[in-house]
């Protein structure tokens, strides 16, 4: 093969890998997570301070945009349905490539989740994979996350996955994402309306404690060691729902791990009297997920503790921050509107369907 050869053989397969990414990003369907994970990476680079990740007692819990206009955090979740906890260090690292920030928000509830359970559940280990961009962090997240080492490959090629979509192609909204890069208008935060009331029972006074599932547990001690390693500092929170008893006495053993590490555990159902959180009207889904209600109690209380024991900056004012600016405008206007049917739905005791198990 002559130079020239080479050199051609080269071009053609850079345009053809570039082909590829770039349609596989745009079929890639279009939902929460996608617009979630496309808006972080279009953030501009090192303005997030704080990355949350966890399952979805995340995305509608707290809201960027109220914790950079009430308090001045620069903060975005990268959350997905179900996430399993072996997923986490590897969303960090994701994180790290594009933002630098120096404190790690990381949500407890799916610790006590066996991890069999999700394990062959492609839809959720796909909502982590299917929406990272290509990279090496990407194949060993996916190598961690599939057991089934002849079905990687279409993890690995999500095309596989994603080639029927190929109509959307033309549509304005997933062209946009060529680059799996697009601003997310309210910096991944899903704004819930419906009520669904529930009962709640304060279980702080049960002390005794409950191994978690055997795999959390060594996930748990290897991301506590990947984040001493990284020299950021973490928070783990439990967000506030209608748990069981054995619940309770599980996360008493990780917030006893977590806190040996040296790192906080702001569990939040120990503050529901403290935050004004009401089950009866504060949940879209009979008690495991906030509405905007919730939300705007959650985010508040969350935002308050962040202030008092880190040091985080107030990003409110400073340049390359007009995004949250706008953000926190457009969330106050959509915010305002969702809470108002919210407390419409109550006063007719209009409440949501429930979804049977």
């Amino acid at each position: 093969m002559t130079k020239k050869q080479a050199a051609g053989a080269v071009v053609f397969m850079a345009g053809f890998l570039f082909l590829l990414v770039t349609v596989t990003y745009v079929v890639r369907t279009s939902g929460g997570v996608k617009e979630r994970f496309a808006g972080f990476y279009a953030e501009k680079k090192n303005t997030i301070d704080v990355i949350l990740v966890g399952s979805s007692p995340v995305y509608p819990f707290y809201s960027a945009p109220k914790l950079y206009g009430e308090q001045g955090i620069a903060a975005y979740p990268l959350s997905t349905n179900n996430q399993r906890p072996k997923a986490i260090k590897y969303l960090l690292t994701e994180a790290q490539k594009t933002q630098d920030p120096s404190l790690f928000v990381i949500e407890l509830r799916m610790f006590t989740m066996p991890d069999e359970e999700w394990e062959d559940t492609m839809a959720f280990t796909r909502g982590v994979t299917d929406n990272l961009k290509y990279s090496w962090n990407r194949v060993q997240a996916i190598d961690a996350l599939v057991s089934d080492k002849s079905q990687r490959y279409t993890y690995y090629f999500d095309i596989f996955k994603y080639h029927s979509n190929w109509k959307t192609i033309v549509m304005p909204s997933q062209l946009a994402c060529w680059r799996y890069e697009k601003k997310h208008p309210l910096k991944g935060l899903e704004i819930k309306g419906g009520v669904g009331p529930a009962k709640w029972t304060d279980l702080s006074g049960i002390v005794e404690v409950q191994k978690p599932p055997q795999v959390q547990v060594e996930v748990l001690e290897d991301l506590l060691s990947f984040i001493k390693d990284s020299g950021k500092d973490a928070l783990f929170l439990i967000s506030p729902y209608v748990m069981e008893e054995t619940e309770r006495k599980q996360f008493n053993y990780l917030t006893a791990v977590i806190a040996d590490a040296g790192y906080r555990v702001l569990d939040l159902n120990r503050h529901v009297e403290e935050m004004g959180l009401d089950f009866g009207t504060d949940f879209y889904d009979y008690g495991s997920h906030v509405n905007a209600l919730g939300e705007a109690k959650c985010t508040a209380f969350l935002g308050s503790y962040l202030k008092e024991n880190y040091q985080l900056q107030d990003r409110r004012a400073q340049a390359g921050y007009e995004s949250f600016d706008q953000a926190w405008e457009y969330y106050r206007e959509v915010q305002a509107k969702e809470e108002e049917s919210c407390l419409l739905d109550i006063a007719n005791e209009n409440w949501a369907p429930k979804v049977e198990d």
